[in-house]
């Protein structure tokens, strides 16, 4: 079997490294999207490597935007192009970093070929609070003076924004591991709906919620687990970004059965990436 790996990232090259070493058993090719705001000469180090592909078309990525679903999107597209077939593509970031080993992680994937991973919550019934993100005009990619107040003044006196297409509403977490057909699907459903993507400009945090939409009312749906085994320290719930793990969290991060953890910081503290490392019998 064979995987892909689509990191975004815009931190550390050292990290990046590291964690394609991590995982280079020769199942995993690596497609990094490098924030265009980088300088990609930076990730020099490991752009010689045969299964390291950088995506092309770099987008700027801004907080909350949809400037991160075009990432993903450019990402994908250029997988798609190489023609390539992988039983599936994980989605990560440049601060996760495996908490097994890479041969477990192989054995799981082999283990659960032909379903797809991600978190979801319904927005009618168990994450009301994320309809805003929809039915609020958001101006998260753009940079004005004022677009906080303009963007209150403007939902004060227009009606709610309505989803463009007849679907319910699905979404908690950005990160997922999908095969390729599924995050194919998206990617070229999104591709046929360009008022799909005109709405979603106008939205805040669509990466936490259109991938689970569309495959949701989609033939996968019944493949979906409703699991993407990540361990993330959120500092509360509803928070915007959770804590970097430090060497203190190791034994909780050892207690779960998730596969990936996010986020790690090098410069912040390293040994933690070194011990769980000498963990998984990485040396």
């Amino acid at each position: 079997m064979k995987y892909a790996v689509l990191i975004m990232t815009y931190t550390s090259p050292r990290q990046t490294q590291r964690l394609i070493h991590r995982l280079n058993n020769g199942e995993f090719d690596f497609y990094v999207h490098l924030d265009k705001k980088v300088d990609i000469d930076t990730h020099r180090e490991i752009q010689h490597m045969p299964n390291v592909f950088f995506v092309d078309n770099r987008i700027d990525i801004k907080w909350a935007g949809y400037t991160l679903v075009e990432a993903i999107l450019s990402g994908m597209r250029y997988i798609a192009a190489t023609g390539k077939k992988y039983d599936f593509i994980n989605l990560i970031s440049g601060q996760d970093y495996p908490l097994k080993p890479v041969a477990y992680i192989s054995d799981f994937l082999k283990r659960n070929a032909g379903k797809e991973f991600m978190l979801f919550r319904d927005f009618e019934e168990d994450w009301t609070e994320a309809q805003s993100r929809v039915d609020r005009y958001h101006f998260t990619d753009f940079s004005f003076t004022g677009k906080h107040r303009i963007a209150n003044a403007i939902n004060s006196v227009t009606p709610k924004r309505k989803f463009p297409l007849d679907m319910k509403l699905y979404g908690q977490e950005t990160f997922w591991t999908l095969s390729q057909d599924c995050a194919m699907y998206v990617t070229e459903f999104i591709d046929a709906n360009p008022k799909l993507s005109k709405f979603l400009k106008l939205t805040w945090g669509s990466d936490e919620f259109i991938f689970q939409t569309i495959i949701m009312n989609s033939p996968f749906k019944d493949r979906v687990v409703n699991n993407h085994y990540r361990y993330i320290n959120w500092p509360e719930p509803g928070a915007a970004r959770p804590n970097i793990f430090v060497a203190e969290d190791f034994d909780r991060i050892m207690a779960t059965d998730c596969i990936f953890g996010r986020k790690f910081d090098i410069d912040v503290d390293e040994k933690i990436l070194d011990l769980l490392d000498k963990a998984n019998g990485v040396n």
